[in-house]
């Protein structure tokens, strides 16, 4: 490609960077706090192609009279040399993914990863305070944790309330789901909390609830890996939209 085609597909990748991260979009992709850094991009890319495309339009205007001049001596019929290295355009085939990436959102890892991979429950270094609202507002992963390796201490028996999404293993049993990640979507994991209780006497894949329970010391283990997966009494689960951020980033933190 030639220089004002590189420039123009350095435009459009700055364009989709800045799109996705003045948006939700790149929420799909990446965690939230990487998006300074998605925007320090797509501004740098689109600077750079500025500056190409006005480094190329310099040299042309600089060239131009010299080549007028050569070619008053000159009766050759096709005196240009770039007609004779035409890029191939085929090459503008790579704008296609940019495009793609802009008008096309790519949903979220959900049930069909989630049952898949192992639960990936970590030990937590500490917690923090919970608020003394009953129920309590918690996070998933953060319930998960307190009540493998805290036994439920820290609830004080008072109520939970959590958001995820359903998966149904082999045998039909549910869970409430958050992928966690490091990253971006490539390294999410899934953390499962199973359910008991009250539980919606038709639950769908993917679908996102909001759980109101109590603390249960029942734990089973996860069939792929074998980690522990905690129980939850439900006493209300509700349908909720999907979140803005359907990740969770709490569990390295």
């Amino acid at each position: 490609m030639n220089r004002q085609a590189q420039a123009a597909v350095l435009f459009l990748v700055g364009a989709a960077l800045l799109h996705a991260g003045t948006t939700n979009l790149y929420l799909r992709y990446v965690k939230a706090g990487l998006q300074p850094l998605i925007l320090a991009a797509g501004a740098v890319l689109i600077v750079a192609a500025l500056a190409t495309a006005w480094y190329e339009w310099r040299a042309r205007t600089r060239t131009k009279p010299a080549q007028d001049h050569e070619h008053e001596h000159d009766h050759d019929p096709d005196p240009d040399p770039a007609h004779a290295h035409r890029e191939p355009r085929i090459s503008w085939l790579l704008v296609l993914p940019l495009l793609a990436l802009i008008l096309v959102a790519p949903p979220a890892l959900g049930s069909y990863s989630a049952v898949r991979a192992g639960t990936a429950l970590q030990q937590p270094y500490g917690y923090m305070k919970l608020p003394k609202s009953d129920p309590i507002p918690i996070n998933l992963v953060d319930y998960a944790g307190r009540a493998v390796y805290d036994h439920g201490r820290s609830f004080g028996g008072r109520s939970v309330r959590i958001t995820g999404f359903v998966a149904l293993d082999k045998s039909g049993a549910p869970y409430l789901v958050r992928m966690a990640l490091n990253c971006c979507a490539a390294d999410a994991q899934p953390v499962k909390v199973a359910l008991t209780g009250k539980i919606p006497p038709v639950l769908q894949p993917d679908a996102w609830l909001q759980v109101t329970g109590t603390y249960t010391a029942r734990v089973t283990h996860d069939p792929v890996n074998n980690g522990p997966i905690p129980y939850l009494e439900v006493t209300q689960a509700k349908p909720i939209p999907v979140p803005s951020d359907p990740y969770d980033e709490s569990w390295n933190n």
